[in-house]
């Protein structure tokens, strides 16, 4: 800006008062600069979509009694960019009227995800029968997920897996399952939707 102002103010005043010309070389060369920058700009990259992602829910094994964990995996299956930015839905539903919710703790940062690139959770619930589970459970081989900022319109069932990739499923008590923070993973660990 400060060069396109001295081109067309002409003749500038030194320190010791005496005029000196524009710089001719500044002038020409700012705008090609901002042109050329503007017109090679890569545009940003759109928040993912739940239809564009794959996604995947495995139970882990664990010999703990009181807590169960599992990994739900987003993979990005369009041809284009995109950013996972936040926690993704979660929720797990007896029929209509029961449901539990996966909740997140703290401020995800935003996760660009290339084709074929996805994000982890980790999941964390109390399962039935455990000291202290509650008598409010539900239990069920899928789970509905969305992408973060998604409508609950969107959002696409999931069955659950275990290692093995056979049939399993979620016993959850109590108000809700803990979300981690999603992290960068290179490969899914399964391939579902």
């Amino acid at each position: 800006m400060v060069g396109l102002a001295v081109a067309a103010c002409g003749p500038n005043a030194g320190e010791d008062g005496t005029a000196t010309p524009a710089s001719g070389v500044a002038s020409p060369s700012v705008p090609s600069v901002t042109s050329s920058a503007t017109s090679s700009e890569v545009p940003k990259p759109t928040e993912c979509r739940t239809g564009s992602l794959t996604w995947t829910l495995v139970l882990l094994p664990t010999k703990s009694s009181s807590r169960r964990n599992a990994l739900l995996t987003a993979a990005n299956k369009g041809p284009n960019t995109c950013v996972f930015a936040g926690y993704p839905g979660f929720s797990v539903h007896n029929g209509k009227a029961n449901s539990i919710e996966g909740v997140g703790h703290g401020h995800p940062k935003p996760v660009t995800l290339h084709k074929g690139a996805g994000v982890t959770v980790d999941l964390q619930y109390t399962p039935r029968g455990a000291k202290g589970a509650g008598d409010y459970c539900v239990k069920e081989g899928e789970a509905l997920v969305s992408a973060p900022h998604n409508p609950d319109r969107e959002r696409t069932n999931v069955p659950v897996m275990d290692t093995h990739r056979a049939a399993a499923q979620i016993d959850a008590c109590g108000d809700s399952i803990s979300v981690s923070l999603p992290h960068y993973t290179t490969t899914p660990t399964t391939t579902t939707r």
